[in-house]
């Protein structure tokens, strides 16, 4: 029902960048460059696209790739696996898995036949894989790839106890706000740098007869997201890796003061198409295409969420970068947050194809198909800049490889998944609560605590 929400509620890995973000997405119509291309041609196989990793002959193997992607997304992917195919005669078949993915492989394995290969949306979920003992560790093949391509951060987020189990071959950024320009340029509004300008903005808006923001309430994960990106930017990279870890409790100062800013806007009925009551019935896909239909008088100006927005404005007449445009989640702190994340693939079934698949998803030459086709970020530092199909695009994919090491995975894909990944449960019960009801902090700070205590106590 919500498989194609539950895919983007995962892609978020955490990033603390100054002013990186803001430099990288100025909405100019300019393209990658000519620096940023490389050569099409030639390489190990004479294909037809560029080709940087040598693979063996798979002539007879077949491979079983499972993941939760449905959609462009799922259609994108196969073309990928197709070309792996072509260049060394092995048969892939895709299975479609649902969320959370560990549950349905569970049962794969429980009957005898996992796939070979999963996409892990999670670090959590790669550490269980391992500690249950159904990842397997990649070979040298792989480690060379990621090795040149990744940054040490993107690496060390898939391995385990040391040892490399996970290639990030997706990621999003997940700490841009989308507006309608139209709403702006009517109400005279600045894309904000801070939050106290976020206010302002929201509020010359607001008097300009539009609602500032789109809530996606009825969904847990973009409330956590919020969440995050607030907090980190707040708190700070250390408190944050403290509260992820659950060092520090729920009912910490920090997170009352993000709690308590939060509410700045969630708490003013008429900054929120619908009030709370509305935003809690708002699912994702409806919070972008309402604030971009409309006209002159759409339902909100605002939404926050990741890069992946853009599919979700393609079902309206908006275009992106003229009339949908996008500026980094402001400072709330010192420094502006960037929340982005990724699903990794982890060998199931150890084999040479499987190897091989591995190796081919952390190359360029995988992620460069993806990429030209729309809707996909790659952590791959070597994918073209000028592979992305608009200059939207190609600055959000600049500014996640831009980020380097500077990455933290976002907070709820690491809590056990009976806290921050699953609904009408945990942290997104407990936020939507507070969506709700943005007066009791301190009650929020309860919950949140109690549910997190039973959770990582369960040493899930």
């Amino acid at each position: 029902m919500h498989s194609e929400s539950s895919t983007f509620r995962t892609h978020r890995a955490v990033t603390t960048l100054t002013a990186l973000l803001a430099g990288a997405l100025v909405l100019t119509a300019c393209s990658g460059g000519d620096d940023d291309k490389k050569k099409d041609d030639g390489g190990a196989s004479g294909g037809a696209t560029a080709s940087t990793v040598t693979l063996p002959k798979l002539d007879g193997a077949r491979l079983e790739v499972a993941a939760v992607w449905t959609g462009a997304e799922q259609a994108n992917f196969k073309k990928v696996l197709a070309e792996f195919e072509r260049r060394t005669g092995a048969k892939v078949t895709f299975v479609p898995a649902q969320d959370p993915i560990i549950n349905f492989l569970g049962s794969k394995i429980a009957g005898g036949q996992p796939p070979d290969v999963a996409l892990l949306p999670q670090p959590g979920a790669i550490k269980q894989a391992v500690d249950k003992g159904w990842a397997k560790p990649l070979g040298p093949e792989a480690g060379k790839e990621l090795a040149e391509n990744y940054a040490q951060g993107w690496q060390d987020i898939g391995k385990v106890g040391g040892k490399q189990y996970g290639v990030y071959y997706k990621a999003a950024n997940k700490s841009l706000i989308w507006y309608n320009a139209k709403v702006f340029e009517n109400a005279g509004a600045q894309e904000p740098k801070t939050w106290k300008d976020l206010l302002t903005a929201s509020r010359a808006v607001y008097d300009s007869g539009v609602t500032p923001f789109s809530v996606a309430g009825a969904d847990g994960w973009p409330l956590t997201d919020w969440f995050e990106n607030v907090y980190l930017s707040q708190a700070g990279p250390e408190k944050y890796d403290q509260l992820a870890q659950h060092k520090i409790k729920w009912t910490d100062p920090s997170v009352k003061q993000a709690l308590t800013t939060l509410a700045q806007l969630w708490g003013k009925k008429d900054y929120l198409a619908g009030g709370q009551t509305g935003a809690l019935q708002t699912e994702f896909p409806q919070s972008v295409t309402q604030t971009f239909s409309g006209g002159d008088q759409p339902k909100s100006a605002m939404v926050y969420e990741g890069d992946f927005v853009q599919v979700n404005i393609g079902e309206t007449k908006a275009k992106v970068g003229t009339d949908a445009k996008v500026f980094p989640f402001p400072a709330v702190g010192s420094a502006a947050p960037v929340v982005s994340g990724g699903d990794a693939a982890v060998i199931l079934k150890d084999s040479k194809a499987a190897q091989a698949l591995a190796t081919f998803l952390a190359s360029p030459d995988a992620a460069t198909i993806q990429a030209k086709l729309g809707g996909y970020l790659s952590p791959n530092k070597n994918v073209p800049v000028s592979a992305y199909p608009n200059p939207v695009q190609q600055k959000i994919a600049k500014a996640l490889v831009a980020s380097g090491d500077d990455f933290r995975f976002d907070m709820s894909d690491q809590a056990p998944q009976a806290f921050g990944g699953t609904p009408g449960k945990g942290e997104w019960k407990d936020l939507q609560d507070f969506l709700k009801n943005p007066q009791d902090v301190a009650g929020a700070q309860a919950k949140l605590e109690k549910d997190a205590a039973a959770a990582y106590g369960n040493g899930s």
